[in-house]
């Protein structure tokens, strides 16, 4: 990507369009803290102009044949999968996923997310029965409207597949405003909507702040529905100004996972654990960052789990190789190295890593994989989403008291359980309080939805759930099952 790559344009009715007001925003390359691009952040008018597209392809694409719909879809996987090395290096390039990680990892969800939609989709059933005891009582289920989609920097592909595939599946248009921080991706998918050739007006895409455009489609009257993933912090914004227009909201927002490790959990979990904490440089709603500890296995613990943050090396994201990158902006290295700071000045043991630059190392949003030992749930570091590479291991003594730990948070998204003891597993995974539960390392299935409780949004995102998540249910009494 050589040069400051020209961006500005926004994608609206199937063309691609200048701004009404030009307002240039820089995309930074958190490697180097050099500029990479120039997007513009779109005004009001901008945000008027797409909705209104979105809202006038509403009435046919609602109309839609899902087999048609779902031919589109299948094309614009197709053409997904060939622009794969593109999306890869704009992700690189906005926010620091390294090379190889940026097309097995964060190109590949999108490749996995979109497969599994057209699955579910195939078998969905858009007009079925209520049940054998009332045959003439039918559930319909039926798109929205024009749904705004304002998705993040950290996993870019991953949520703009949750959002614009099961939404025009489902027979919905669409707006897309993606983070300001990590558009370059968003272009190329863009670029990919276009190729595939869907009617004018059904996608549509603006590039833009939350405070503009992201609180314009949040108020607009002809939006009908905001699916939003982020910050908590910002959810609960989106959703008050949601509010007067009685819109549907769907939130993904934070987490401040646990990880329950007892002393009879294979040898690889306290390693594993600690890995998927670092991973993508910490910067993932559902990372493990608090450790919960098994009190005669705890000490054992702290130190693989130290080796593993010394072992981690770090590294810019245009390298080959396995290394974790920079985080993606200086606001966030910055908040990072706070509550690293704050660790310290509140007690907890440093046991790996710690403030400043890794060594070695004098440009770039880059921070050291961090462990902190003997941490109490009641510090900042285990209250707040720090998402960055740092991890708190807090020691516990019963199955009891690892549960209430757990539990005694504002989040609700992933827990973790690391134990051979089979009973103990399931008693766990619903005593939790979480969206989802991981155990033994072991991935949810495909078709799964992703989503949590509490303060981590109420969202369902991902295979049928997901589908279902951007249409609205009709119950119908007196249908005629012989006509």
């Amino acid at each position: 990507m050589s040069g400051l790559a020209d961006k500005r344009k926004f994608y609206i009715d199937g063309e691609w369009v200048d701004p009404v007001v030009p307002n240039d925003l820089e995309v930074i390359d958190p490697s180097t803290e050099e500029p990479v691009a120039v997007i513009s952040l779109g005004g009001q008018a901008d945000t008027d102009r797409a909705v209104a597209a979105a809202k006038a392809a509403f009435p046919e694409w609602s109309r839609t044949a899902p087999a048609k719909r779902l031919e589109h879809v299948q094309n614009i996987l197709d053409i997904y999968n060939r622009r794969a090395p593109d999306m890869a290096e704009a992700i690189t390039h906005e926010m620091g996923a390294p090379r190889d990680m940026s097309l097995n990892d964060q190109v590949a969800a999108g490749t996995y997310h979109i497969e599994n939609f057209i699955t579910a989709f195939k078998s969905f059933e858009f007009i079925r029965p209520l049940g054998a005891h009332a045959p003439t009582s039918m559930v319909a289920w039926e798109p929205i409207g024009v749904v705004g989609l304002i998705t993040p920097w950290n996993w870019p592909m991953n949520q703009v597949t949750l959002k614009v595939i099961p939404a025009i599946l489902a027979g919905n248009t669409v707006v897309l405003k993606p983070s300001e921080i990590a558009p370059l991706s968003s272009v190329v998918w863009t670029e990919i909507m276009d190729e595939a050739g869907l009617p004018k007006g059904v996608y549509n895409m603006v590039n833009g702040d939350g405070a503009g455009v992201g609180t314009q489609l949040s108020t607009h009257p002809d939006v009908e529905m905001i699916s939003f993933t982020g910050s908590t912090r910002a959810g609960i914004a989106i959703t008050k100004a949601s509010a007067d227009s009685l819109k549907k909201v769907a939130l993904e927002l934070g987490g401040k996972g646990a990880n329950l490790i007892f002393a009879d959990a294979d040898e690889k979990a306290v390693a594993r654990g600690a890995r998927h904490c670092f991973y993508n440089s910490g910067q993932s709603c559902n990372a493990p960052t608090r450790m919960l500890v098994e009190r005669s296995f705890y000490d054992k613990a702290v130190e693989q789990a130290a080796k593993v943050a010394q072992d981690t090396p770090v590294a810019p994201a245009h390298q080959p190789g396995k290394h974790i990158g920079p985080v993606v902006s200086k606001q966030q290295w910055d908040k990072i190295q706070d509550l690293i700071q704050k660790g310290i000045d509140e007690g907890a043991r440093l046991v790996a890593g710690g403030p400043g630059l890794p060594e070695g190392v004098n440009r770039g949003y880059f921070v050291r994989p961090t462990v902190f030992a003997d941490v109490t749930n009641d510090m900042t570091i285990a209250r707040q989403e720090i998402f960055g590479p740092v991890l708190s291991i807090i020691p516990f003594d019963t199955e009891q008291e690892a549960v209430a730990i757990a539990n005694d948070t504002i989040y609700g998204l992933t827990n973790y359980v690391q134990t051979q003891d089979g009973a103990r597993r399931n008693r766990l995974a619903r005593k939790l309080r979480a969206g989802m539960v991981e155990m033994n390392g072991v991935s949810r299935g495909r078709g799964s939805a992703f989503g949590g409780v509490k303060a981590s949004g109420r969202a369902r995102e991902g295979g049928v759930w997901g589908l279902e998540e951007f249409m609205d249910s009709k119950q119908i009494s007196g249908w005629d099952p012989n006509a």
